[in-house]
């Protein structure tokens, strides 16, 4: 708690422990003594009060100040509980003082029950005070240390975003480029033809670096765009078969998912019209499954796994849901979540 926030809190505050412990600890006064003594009493007790929390508040924030932060708690704590046996005796002197004072008496002589019981009156309010300044002020501590934290998290997060995007676009356009310039040896008017698509599924790609997340929908019509590019180039080599239903194209996912699925797929396959590369999209429930037919290269193709790798960082990234891969009866199978409609990211704890 700041000092300028608790003005209210040190007028208010003794005002109410004064009537919690003429309540619980001093009621039978109020049957046995004059009015009179009960009035000097009364004004002892709640200026005692006063000073008491005042004192005990300046002694708080001066170790916040010397020892801050949520680091310092344990050293704090010490010293507060190193001084609480000084407070409690100042406190049981002045309120003793006092007494003399207004009563023209000499000091009291209490017995060991009736001393004890005034110092655990005395405890008891200062733990109350300990409670209010350090128990706040841990509180705030804890809840900025959270705070960054979680900035912190969420600028990584956003780091890891950023350069997943920066593999990926660079990744595209080096194998589209690739696949162009056989193209113009091969067949010069479908290069041109080629290099429209290019523009087209290009166009799409750099959308996708506004929005981590898109829709089933937009990512199908990314794919069949995109499969016209690889049609261009392998023909009768290569077919691309979607089984989906209607009411799950609303549903979500990272964006460039397909795309790099089945860039992966036309990387470490034999794709010839004799041996064709099938590649399957389907729905199950919530769940997305791109399968394709496994017929390896026999010089394995060098990879990075940039793509596999960046579909499973992104799921983990933006929603916490991870990915299955698995190679079973002469298929490799890569089966994703589908996201709610509503864009989401994860959240952190």
């Amino acid at each position: 708690m700041k000092p300028a926030d608790d003005r209210k809190l040190r007028l208010i505050g003794p005002i109410i422990l004064f009537l919690i412990g003429a309540l619980f600890f001093r009621l039978n006064w109020y049957f046995n003594f004059s009015a009179d003594k009960l009035l000097r009493t009364d004004l002892i007790a709640l200026s005692a009060g006063y000073l008491c929390w005042n004192l005990t508040r300046w002694i708080v924030l001066l170790l916040q100040k010397k020892y801050p932060g949520i680091d310092n708690l344990y050293r704090r704590l010490v010293w507060m509980a190193l001084l609480l046996p000084v407070l409690v005796h100042f406190a049981w002197l002045i309120r003793q003082m006092a007494h003399i004072a207004f009563n023209n008496a000499a000091f009291v002589n209490e017995t060991l029950p009736e001393y004890t019981y005034s110092l655990g009156i005395q405890i008891f309010y200062h733990c109350i005070y300990y409670a209010i300044y350090e128990g706040s002020y841990g509180l705030q501590a804890w809840q900025q240390a959270y705070e960054q934290n979680e900035r912190l998290k969420k600028n990584k997060l956003q780091s890891q975003l950023d350069a997943l995007k920066s593999q990926i676009n660079p990744h595209f356009l080096f194998n589209s480029l690739n696949s162009l310039s056989m193209l113009i040896h091969e067949n010069p008017r479908q290069a041109e033809d080629f290099v429209d698509e290019i523009s087209n599924v290009y166009r799409y790609l750099l959308r996708s670096n506004d929005q981590e997340l898109t829709t089933l929908g937009r990512e199908l019509q990314f794919i069949n765009s995109y499969f016209q590019l690889l049609k261009t180039r392998y023909g009768a080599g290569i077919d691309l078969r979607i089984s989906v239903e209607d009411w799950q194209l609303d549903l979500r996912m990272p964006s460039l998912t397909l795309q790099l699925l089945v860039e992966n797929a036309v990387k470490h396959n034999v794709i010839l019209p004799e041996q064709p590369l099938v590649v399957g999209i389907e729905t199950q429930g919530q769940t997305l499954v791109v399968r394709n037919n496994l017929q390896r290269k026999n010089m394995a193709a060098h990879s990075h796994k940039v793509g596999l790798a960046n579909i499973a960082a992104k799921y983990r990234l933006l929603s916490g849901h991870s990915i299955s891969m698995h190679e079973q009866d002469g298929f490799f199978t890569v089966t994703l979540p589908l996201l709610s409609n509503k864009p989401q990211t994860r959240s952190v704890s």
